[in-house]
């Protein structure tokens, strides 16, 4: 029998309303009723704003690629979540703004690049798995928070350059961490439908977090661009980037922007995905073993490089697998600019346009066993539904530009560290997804390690 990994309880139809909202500031996975991953669409109404639901892959489709100008924008809840970190950045930007930055930014991180950034990603893994070998075998270590690490050392080797050392990076993670925690999920002002220019309250330590990473990402654009450095970086490809219809480049705010829209994209999602096909596995002794037998196979117990990628087709799937059953963004939404339609229907202008991964996903109708953990689902020649029931980096004109990069960062990484040690989790810990911004699988994850006889020290 395929491995069931863990999920929040269903319920049989949808809770009231202030349960919803208890439910949506725990973990917004919860308030998804056992009916609602069976539906094409869900037309609904919270306090005084509409909402509509895609789950299908023609309705997705029409919402994020048909119809894109009218749902472009990102919900009033994301953007202002996001922007007093992010500012004008990819992820809240729109219209001639979000194209101007996408045309600078998309080329740095293209799979083109893939060959020049990847001995930063393996070199890294090379690194932590190293150093876990070297971590004694009775005490917990906390995998979600070192998969935080490793990612976050990643993308500041290949955003800022690798000679940038590790503090820099943990300082970022922390206080992502930290703001991640404390933003507002729910944004009631929105639901009330009142004006959106309406300022959200963001308290005090929210507000610490955001100063230290601007403070920290300022500093090291200067390094680059006031310092002399030339070494390879995606901050350095920006800055010899210009502006489309210009001779200039991006201002030093807008490189600050993107630069920590690149950080979030490549660190946080990343290193959720990591972590929980790293616990996945160490329950899942069948995928395990098949895992071990092809890293054996393929590498021989050396880190895992760009050009190994092809024979690693296991490892990818564990990864595409993990992706499915864990999104790393659990619900993408937008705002309708103007009235458009779906299924049919029409969609005012100001409703809030939802594509929930979660549910569509895990949606029968789509996939077999959808709560099990069948990683041949994404093996080569296998069948599989069409374009838009699988949307891990989102889909349409706003797909996520690191999407290459991105996976193959998980799949070099897990391979390197998963054939390094045998993980098992520590006893009596619970594992749960909780979704904020993103899905993680709790807030820690402690699990034991033990060296892998034969794996390079």
């Amino acid at each position: 029998m395929p491995y069931l990994p863990p999920y929040p309880p269903r319920h049989a139809k949808a809770p009231p309303l202030r349960e919803l909202f208890r439910l949506a500031k725990q973990s917004y996975l919860s308030i998804w009723s056992q009916g609602t991953f069976n539906q094409d669409v869900i037309f609904t109404r919270v306090l005084f704003r509409d909402i509509v639901v895609c789950n299908s892959p023609e309705t997705v489709a029409e919402a994020f690629v048909e119809q894109h100008e009218i749902f472009q924008r990102k919900s009033p809840q994301h953007r202002h979540a996001l922007k007093p970190l992010l500012g004008d950045g990819l992820f809240v930007s729109d219209g001639s703004l979000w194209r101007e930055r996408r045309r600078v930014v998309a080329p740095v991180t293209h799979a083109t690049r893939l060959a020049e950034l990847a001995p930063a990603i393996t070199e890294a893994a090379a690194e932590r798995a190293a150093a876990w070998r070297r971590h004694p075998a009775g005490e917990p270590l906390d995998v979600l928070a070192e998969m935080g690490r490793l990612t976050a050392e990643i993308i500041c080797r290949t955003i800022f350059g690798r000679s940038l050392g590790a503090e820099s990076a943990q300082a970022v993670v922390a206080a992502f961490a930290e703001y991640q925690r404390l933003v507002d999920q729910t944004d009631i002002v929105s639901l009330l439908g009142l004006p959106d220019w309406l300022p959200r309250p963001l308290g005090r330590e929210a507000r610490r977090a955001v100063a230290r990473i601007h403070e920290v990402v300022d500093r090291l654009i200067a390094g680059i661009l006031d310092g002399g450095r030339q070494e390879a970086s995606l901050i350095r490809s920006m800055a010899e980037a210009k502006v489309p219809g210009t001779d200039r480049p991006m201002d030093r705010r807008a490189f600050r922007n993107e630069a920590i829209v690149l950080f979030m994209a490549g660190h946080e999602t990343t290193a959720n995905v990591l972590a929980w096909a790293l616990f996945i596995l160490s329950q899942d002794q069948t995928s395990a073993a098949r895992l071990r037998a092809e890293l054996e196979a393929v590498l021989g117990g050396r880190p895992a490089m760009l050009e190994d990628l092809p024979r690693l087709t296991f490892t990818r799937a564990v990864v595409e697998e993990t992706m499915r059953l864990y999104p790393p963004v659990p619900v993408l939404s937008r705002e309708a600019l103007a009235p458009g339609r779906i299924a049919g229907r029409v969609v005012k202008k100001g409703s809030l346009v939802l594509v929930v991964p979660w549910l569509l996903h895990r949606r029968p109708a789509l996939w077999d066993q959808p709560d099990a953990f069948i990683p041949d689902r994404f093996l080569p020649g296998a069948p599989r539904p069409s374009r838009h029931a699988y949307v891990p980096f989102s889909t349409g004109p706003r797909i996520c530009t690191g999407l290459h990069l991105g996976l193959a960062e998980a799949v070099l990484c897990l391979a390197t560290l998963f054939q390094a040690v045998e993980l098992r989790l520590a006893p009596g810990v619970e594992v749960m997804p909780v979704a904020r911004l993103t899905l993680r699988p709790g807030e820690s994850l402690p699990m034991l390690l033990t060296a892998s006889a034969g794996a390079s020290a």
